[in-house]
């Protein structure tokens, strides 16, 4: 079974040549090392994942690098917050059994 147009004549399924995916330069070797030796800066770290992740004119590949860091800090204290919240409340209550 033939399948027709509006007009009536046959629909030809011709192949859609595929856009080429956007190019985006390859970091360095040395601006990665340039990168980490920034990251390890106490308090600097932060504010550059921030400005990386979130600012414009920066390569795609160290903007999903910071923003998948940030999301590991986040993790990070939330599970911090969950363990401290534990053991306080543990404390207290051995405390509580303690009177």
């Amino acid at each position: 079974m033939e399948i027709l147009d509006d007009h009536g004549n046959p629909v030809q399924n011709v192949p859609v040549q595929q856009q080429p995916a956007e190019q985006t330069p390859v970091v360095s070797v040395g601006e990665w090392m340039l990168v980490m030796l920034i990251l390890a800066i106490p308090l600097v770290n932060i504010v550059m994942l921030f400005v990386w992740a979130f600012g414009g004119g920066v390569n795609k590949t160290k903007a999903n690098y910071c923003k998948a860091s940030l999301i590991w800090i986040a993790i990070a204290i939330a599970m911090w917050i969950i363990f401290f919240s534990s053991i306080m409340g543990m404390m207290a209550g051995l405390k509580a059994l303690g009177r």
